[in-house]
């Protein structure tokens, strides 16, 4: 299984949660990996070293993340003009 991790995945924990669901979506990725049961609703983090141990596959993957980059090539593009 790849390490990549994409936001709104929904992947199968090896223990279930107390609900009784192994199912859980990806809300928020960083150093920390912010999940929620797709249950209860009940919302966890785990160090990312620990998401992917516990993680035993993946059910969906997320969207394609769109490329960031924050509006400056469109500023550059626009503002590109030379006075001399």
């Amino acid at each position: 299984m790849t390490d990549e991790i994409r936001l709104d995945d929904v992947v199968q924990m090896k223990k279930k949660h107390p609900c009784g669901s192994y199912e859980w979506t990806v809300t928020r990725i960083g150093a920390d990996i912010k999940m929620r049961c797709n249950t209860c609703g009940r919302v966890v983090m785990l160090d990312r070293m620990v998401f992917l141990r516990r993680r035993k596959k993946l059910l969906k993957q997320g969207p394609v993340p769109a490329d960031v980059t924050l509006g400056f090539a469109e500023q550059e593009i626009e503002g590109d003009t030379t006075d001399d």
